[in-house]
């Protein structure tokens, strides 16, 4: 194992929970430290996510691209291809911030 392993930085819709967990737990037992999105699940029938305000969301999305400048790579987990409004703005900052970005799905 290298002196520090290397950092990886999961982005994706908060739509694809299983997928994101599978992506972490395939890293992590291959020697990542994985960073990713803190993800609520929302009690059983519950529509919205009532439990977190606009404020807290944003706090949050600031937060994950602090987790993407730490990583030394960004793994974009898209079933299908699909990219939501969020995940294409984390895109983007890696590609700003010279962050390499892979995606688990063609785009």
């Amino acid at each position: 194992m290298p002196d520090r392993p290397e950092i990886v930085c999961i982005c994706g819709s908060a739509r694809f929970v299983a997928e994101m967990s599978a992506a972490n737990r395939a890293l992590t037992l291959a020697g990542v430290i994985v960073v990713s999105p803190a993800v609520f699940l929302r009690p059983e029938g519950q529509e919205t996510d009532e439990l977190i305000t606009n404020e807290q969301k944003t706090a949050l999305g600031a937060l994950h691209l602090r987790k993407i400048d730490l990583a030394d790579r960004v793994l974009v987990v898209n079933p299908g291809g699909y990219l939501g409004e969020s995940t294409s703005r984390e895109i983007a900052y890696a590609h700003a911030t010279s962050k390499p970005v892979s995606f688990t799905d063609p785009t």
